[in-house]
């Protein structure tokens, strides 16, 4: 299925496994795609149910794109996630990827989104 965000057409693919996972929740599942900007760039998905600012995919699922920037840089830090701040973009659409996948396994929601179709 395909939505719009941020003028941009976004493919979200689920698997069999997560359409099912959907179809027994009582209260929308949100998928937040989160761009990072640091040293490096990394991509997260993170699963809530605050609709604040989401976009509708139908009644069970809403999407949204965040992009933030690390305060500062150090790879000493490792996995760690350094302290951030939202990167408010004048036009995130060349930022919003072109898919969003979401499955459900063992209990956990999981995701990746792209940019190459």
């Amino acid at each position: 299925m395909n939505i719009t965000l941020h003028d941009k057409s976004l493919e979200i693919r689920l698997t069999r496994a997560a359409q099912k996972a959907l179809d027994r929740r009582e209260t929308p599942l949100v998928a937040e795609m989160e761009l990072l900007f640091s040293c490096l760039l990394r991509k997260r998905v993170h699963f809530g149910e605050a609709l604040e600012g989401s976009t509708p995919v139908d009644g069970r699922l809403a999407v949204r794109f965040r992009p933030i920037m690390t305060r500062r840089c150090s790879v000493a830090e490792g996995g760690a996630t350094p302290p951030s701040e939202g990167f408010p973009l004048d036009n995130p659409r060349p930022y919003v990827p072109n898919w969003l996948a979401i499955d459900y396994r063992r209990g956990a929601w999981v995701g990746e989104f792209g940019y190459a179709d």
